[in-house]
């Protein structure tokens, strides 16, 4: 049996043209290597799995290569990697600095990535601190790490920083789609837009997930077979649920909660996500606005058709009952009720309106 090897590790980008949704910062590094105004310290910081790594390999590999950009050859005789959370002490440091010292045996620069930096003891960072500020001219620092305010100021000052932005979902879902082609699977659309929202603006998560739902349902991802892998709330639910609130069915509504908490989802997941609909339904609702709603094009028309039902007071107020209810959930002694309550609130708001204008109050 051959070894499976993950996307995250597979799809690795191997040039900065395969970075994804980096450009400002793989294009500022590009130009600094080209014009030889490359820092002697960088700080990559920024989110899990968006990339800090993989630039930092990147750019040690490029240093020593002007004008080479074969993604097979790998130049790593003067690439030196050190995981700070296993190596934080004093001594660590102490060894690193000794070889410092020593120039490369072939190429230009001698290239360290320091990743999770932020872990580093106060000790190590203080020993760290006039190697860093004066290098010897054969050497690059490359500091990566999720936590820039666990670094001290003296650190950060003497460093180059990049801050890494979070993959955007549009980003994420392209990137989806050019691996999903390369394994020879078929996709919808709505799919990979589901994945990508729930990798949370890292690309790593995005590939980890991907695996595993291409495991669960083979070489055709549906919408649906990722939501019940996912175990996420699929925006039909929400349509259906909003549907049943503007036609004040309040039985139908307890009923669709109650079909919803019997698949296993939470109480609490269920409102905010109610909430964030009742946004989207707003934003629908005027051309200018629409770039905000992350959804796929199906999705996009279903929440305009349902955007036209509804008024702007009604979704104002739904959100404020929704959003109250979820600041609430967690010190209720009865979450149930609590959301139930909420429906038939949401319920009534349409209701209470006719009821005034037949009474002439």
């Amino acid at each position: 049996m051959e070894q499976f090897i993950v996307s995250a590790r597979k799809y690795r980008p191997q040039t900065f043209k395969d970075v994804v949704g980096q450009q400002a910062i793989t294009n500022t590094l590009l130009n600094a290597i080209e014009t030889n105004h490359l820092a002697s310290a960088l700080l990559f910081t920024g989110p899990r799995g968006v990339g800090k790594t993989t630039c930092a390999r990147i750019l040690a590999r490029k240093i020593n290569q002007p004008g080479y950009d074969d993604p097979n050859e790998d130049f790593a005789f003067n690439v030196f990697e050190l995981d700070a959370a296993s190596n934080n002490s004093v001594d660590d440091i102490r060894n690193l600095i000794d070889q410092v010292r020593i120039p490369p045996q072939t190429g230009q620069f001698k290239v360290y990535i320091i990743d999770e930096v932020h872990m580093l003891s106060s000790a190590a960072f203080n020993a760290f601190l006039k190697t860093l500020e004066e290098p010897p001219k054969h050497a690059i620092f490359i500091l990566a790490t999720t936590e820039k305010h666990k670094i001290i100021p003296t650190i950060l000052s003497r460093c180059q920083i990049f801050d890494f932005k979070r993959i955007t979902v549009k980003d994420a879902k392209e990137h989806l789609a050019e691996v999903a082609q390369s394994q020879g699977v078929a996709f919808e659309d709505d799919a990979l837009h589901i994945i990508a929202q729930k990798a949370d603006g890292a690309m790593r998560d995005a590939l980890s997930i991907f695996d595993r739902v291409v495991s669960y349902c083979g070489n055709n991802l549906t919408r649906q077979a990722v939501t019940e892998n996912l175990n996420v709330l699929d925006y039909e639910t929400y349509i259906t649920v909003t549907d049943l609130i503007l036609e004040n069915k309040i039985p139908d509504l307890l009923m669709a909660y109650n079909d919803i908490l019997s698949k296993g989802f939470d109480g609490h997941h269920f409102i905010a996500g109610l909430a964030s609909h009742f946004r989207d339904l707003l934003v629908s609702k005027t051309p200018a606005t629409l770039s905000l709603l992350e959804v796929g094009e199906q999705a996009q028309k279903l929440y305009g058709l349902q955007s036209q039902k509804t008024s702007s007071d009604f979704l104002l107020q739904g959100i404020d009952l929704a959003n109250d209810c979820d600041l609430k959930f967690k010190t209720s002694q009865n979450q149930r009720l609590l959301v139930e309550l909420c429906l038939m609130q949401l319920a009534s708001i349409t209701f209470d309106g006719e009821k005034k204008k037949l009474t002439g109050i």
